[in-house]
């Protein structure tokens, strides 16, 4: 299987993004059965969702899974759900500052993730590792690319499995907000996104 791994760069206040911390422990990992590849995505309105398009068409991937970050969450997050919506409560790292605007014109209201996402989450949790479900991807990037993926692999009719998780901050990225935010170590990250990674291989079914 190749799989494609991606992740953001920091972006607003923050010097470190947990998704790209991930993705740098994990590059050049050996899984089982699985052919890795990583990039990491600009937080950029325009060339996020460019790069990662780019990736796809040039790797094939038989899989992607997207990764992002979500501080204020306690948990690894498996996305269900992208929104066609455009609605920034803070501007990319390009400036742009999007509000109530559409991805795709004439694009699907939502797309859901081909991710087997309730096995990803049940694995998780059989290894002590907090997860869920979620139905919000919410409206800044990490829904764009999500929902960019999706509707890119539905128009052209492509069988890759394609999703988002969210991770939440690391624990020196809680520690730098005035208010207490929950945080996730790194290893305890890396070895969710390991299992999420098992999981495409041995689970058919979508869910």
């Amino acid at each position: 299987m190749r799989l494609l791994l991606t992740g953001f760069e920091p972006f607003g206040k923050q010097d470190i993004n947990s998704s790209e911390q991930v993705i740098q422990q994990l590059e050049g990992k050996s899984f089982e059965g699985v052919e890795l590849f990583t990039a990491v995505l600009p937080v950029d309105r325009f060339d996020g969702p460019d790069k990662l398009l780019r990736k796809i068409m040039n790797i094939q991937p038989d899989a992607v899974i997207s990764l992002g970050q979500a501080g204020g969450r306690h948990a690894i997050s498996i996305e269900r759900v992208a929104v066609n919506l455009l609605d920034y409560r803070i501007p990319d790292n390009g400036g742009n500052l999007e509000t109530d605007k559409t991805i795709q014109v004439d694009g699907a209201d939502a797309y859901f993730s081909t991710l087997p996402t309730r096995s990803m989450v049940n694995s998780l949790l059989e290894n002590g590792i907090p997860a869920e479900l979620s139905l919000s991807a919410g409206a800044f990037l990490c829904n764009q690319v999500m929902y960019e993926m999706l509707h890119h692999l539905k128009t052209f009719k492509q069988p890759t499995k394609a999703g988002f998780i969210h991770l939440p901050f690391l624990p020196e990225q809680a520690a730098s907000e005035t208010a207490v935010r929950p945080s996730m170590n790194l290893e305890t990250q890396c070895k969710g996104i390991e299992l999420c990674i098992q999981q495409l291989s041995t689970v058919k079914a979508v869910g």
